[in-house]
Formats: structure tokens, C-alpha cells, sequence
């Protein structure tokens, strides 16, 4: 049954939806308790960081439909507890202030870029571990499946800061209400177009392959990061359509203390 690519397709969508709830509510219970319970969060996590790790050497040279799915597994784990991290504020950047008004567009970038710098450059780095270890290696779903993630993060922050139609900050925790002013609203942007495309593109290829494979392991492989680079697609549709896609995690999350009162900026296109 696990060798099926729908039920690789439906493994990747739960995936992404539990992992995802799973850790806004780690951080809202975090954020409620002050910063040591955030620190303590991200400690307490850690087994994820470190299986994670271990279950993508281990499946290097494993090319079975379970090594396909543990090496998924692994790259989400490594993957989550970075976004752990990001979102409790404990690896973040150096910039921890609101933007002011009427800063030229350059300086905008890069305080911007220092929102986010020191968690970007540990994502990169760990892909480039990832890449560097696994090159030459039977299994390559748990390497592609970071990159995937990686590629999508890039392409969605770069969009938040040219502008989109929707932005949703329900879920930004208090600490890090900086990051909104960083944003923008807008009819579109240049590279949207760009990212569906690419995305898109993405979506075909693995798809052609998930149909072309030869075995039941490449076929499990590609139908999820299939299903990832879907899911990723949709995510940035998320970004221009007025689609409520916050009730997902919404009913599962506690409600907050104090409320998000972080206004954003808005271009003179959106209004």
C-alpha cells in the first residue's frame, strides 16, 4: 500500500498540514509563557534536529520505498525544527525593529534581510551539508526535499517584501511583530509570475517522473515531492486569492493574550 503514489500524495499533504499546526502550536503555547518557555521549546525539540540528522545518513544508501519515506521524513524534521527555531525568535537576525516610514529601498532590503539573516544562512548551510554528504548516494528524496522547502521559503519571503494581495499575520507571534512592517501589499509583483511558473514547472517534472520511474521507490519519491511542490503552489496562490486558508490550523491553536496590533505597510498600489 505505502509503495502507491496516491498514498504517498495524501502521506506529504498530512505531513504538511500536522507538521505545520504542530509547531504554530508549540509557539503559541510558547509565546503565552514568555521568552525562557521559547528557549525551552526549542530544547526540547531538539531529538527532532538530531533524528532528523541520523535518518538522512541513514537512508543515503537506502533505496527502498521505506528508505524514500524516512528520508522525507527526516528532511521535514531537520526542516521543522529550523522553523522552530525562527518563529520562537531564538534564530532570527540581527534587525529586531519595526521598518520606519520613508527609508530609501535599499536600506528597506536590507533591514529586511536582517529579519531573517541568521535562520537563511542555517537553512542554506544545512542544504549545503545535505548536498555534499549525499552526493553519489542511492537515495536523494531527503536532499530534494529540503531544497524544495528551501527554493519555496525563498521565493514566498521574496514575494511578501515586493508585495502581494494577502498577507496573513495571524499567525506571527508577538515577538517577532517586526516582521509585517517588512511586507507589503500589492496589486502584484514582478517575480510572482515568475514563482507560479517555476513552480509549476516543478510540479510537471516530478510528476513525468512519478509516471516514467522504473521502480517503486522512485515512484514514492517523486509522487511526494510531487505533492510538496503542489502544496508549495498553493501556498503562493494562498499569497493573491481570498481563500480563508488560516481556518487549516486555526481551531487547533489556543487563543491569544494579547492581540497582533502590528500594522503593515501598504504600497500605493493597493490603495
Amino acid at each position: 500500500m505505502l509503495a502507491s503514489p496516491w498514498i504517498a500524495a495524501l502521506v506529504a499533504l498530512f505531513l504538511w498540514w500536522f507538521s505545520t499546526g504542530a509547531i504554530l502550536l508549540t509557539v503559541r503555547r510558547a509565546d503565552r509563557e514568555g521568552a525562557k518557555a521559547r528557549l525551552w521549546a526549542v530544547l526540547w525539540n531538539l531529538p527532532f534536529l538530531i533524528l532528523g540528522g541520523f535518518g538522512f545518513l541513514d537512508t543515503l544508501g537506502n533505496g527502498t520505498v521505506m528508505g524514500v519515506y524516512v528520508a522525507f521524513l527526516s528532511a521535514l524534521a531537520l526542516w521543522g525544527w529550523i522553523e522552530l527555531a525562527f518563529l520562537t525568535g531564538i534564530i532570527t537576525g540581527p534587525v529586531r525593529q519595526p521598518l520606519k516610514d520613508g527609508v530609501p529601498e535599499w536600506e528597506r532590503f536590507i533591514r529586511a534581510w536582517g529579519t531573517i539573516a541568521y535562520n537563511e544562512m542555517l537553512l542554506a548551510f544545512t542544504l549545503l551539508a545535505m548536498m555534499l554528504a549525499s552526493f553519489g548516494a542511492e537515495n536523494h528524496v531527503a536532499v530534494l526535499t529540503f531544497a524544495l522547502l528551501f527554493a519555496a521559503r525563498i521565493s514566498a519571503k521574496l514575494n511578501l517584501y515586493l508585495g502581494v494581495r494577502k498577507i496573513n499575520v495571524e499567525f506571527i507571534p508577538e515577538h517577532l511583530n517586526h516582521l509585517p512592517s517588512h511586507f507589503r501589499i500589492a496589486r502584484m509583483n514582478w517575480l510572482f509570475p515568475m514563482s507560479i511558473t517555476g513552480l509549476s514547472f516543478a510540479v510537471a517534472c516530478f510528476l513525468e517522473r512519478v509516471w516514467s520511474s522504473d521502480s517503486q521507490a522512485d515512484t514514492v519519491g517523486f509522487a511526494l515531492l510531487s505533492a510538496l511542490a503542489a502544496l508549495a503552489l498553493l501556498e503562493h496562490w494562498f499569497m493573491v486569492l481570498p481563500l480563508p486558508d488560516e481556518k487549516l490550523w486555526r481551531w487547533m491553536l489556543p487563543e491569544r493574550t494579547v492581540p497582533n496590533t502590528q500594522a503593515m505597510k501598504t504600497s500605493e498600489d493597493a490603495r
